[in-house]
């Protein structure tokens, strides 16, 4: 049987792996948060940078790319992303709505607030701060938020917190400051 799933980070410019379809999506019940802490891809474990889960909020949705995985390839997927996801992530069911009329149901990967990584809120600047000087294998934590805020701004997704975070990261970049206080 074929399984969607839903990306709502980096899968969403940078999915990795085979997908018969593609689709903007949505999950309702959720919203995106930078509050997870990467010690591996994004930050190191002395210094991890942030990247984003899903936190409940009855009224609030989260958008993002739906994929469709061929049942014959699925497993090998959900193995590899196991082990992309493996800081704390796991797989949860979710509805995932196309349109009002039209919803299926999927797998997102969430990091839950008692996973070993769990950052939790800050104050955006600090936030910020620590996004600007953090880098991984992955890459500059600041690359993987203004990724996140190019490709929502592609599906035309509106995302306060992102779009602060990006703003308050430039800011701080401009004024050549941000690693003082994030120490």
């Amino acid at each position: 049987m074929n399984v969607w799933l839903f990306g709502y980070g980096s899968l969403i410019w940078r999915p990795d792996f085979e997908f018969l379809d593609r689709r903007q999506a949505r999950v309702h019940g959720w919203q995106r948060r930078f509050w997870q802490g990467s010690h591996d891809h994004r930050g190191v474990p002395h210094r991890p940078g942030r990247v984003v889960t899903l936190v409940p909020e009855s009224a609030g949705h989260c958008d993002g790319m739906a994929y469709l995985l061929d049942s014959e390839v699925a497993h090998r997927t959900f193995e590899a992303l196991d082990y992309r996801e493996k800081n704390g992530y796991e797989q949860v069911e979710v509805c995932i709505e196309f349109s009002p009329s039209e919803q299926v149901d999927g797998i997102v990967y969430i990091a839950p607030t008692d996973n070993h990584a769990f950052l939790g809120p800050a104050a955006l600047d600090d936030m910020a701060a620590q996004i600007r000087i953090c880098e991984g294998p992955s890459g500059k934590n600041s690359d993987y938020l203004f990724d996140l805020a190019a490709a929502l701004r592609t599906l035309d997704a509106h995302d306060a917190h992102v779009f602060e975070l990006e703003t308050s990261v430039r800011m701080i970049s401009m004024n050549g400051s941000g690693e003082e206080s994030a120490r």
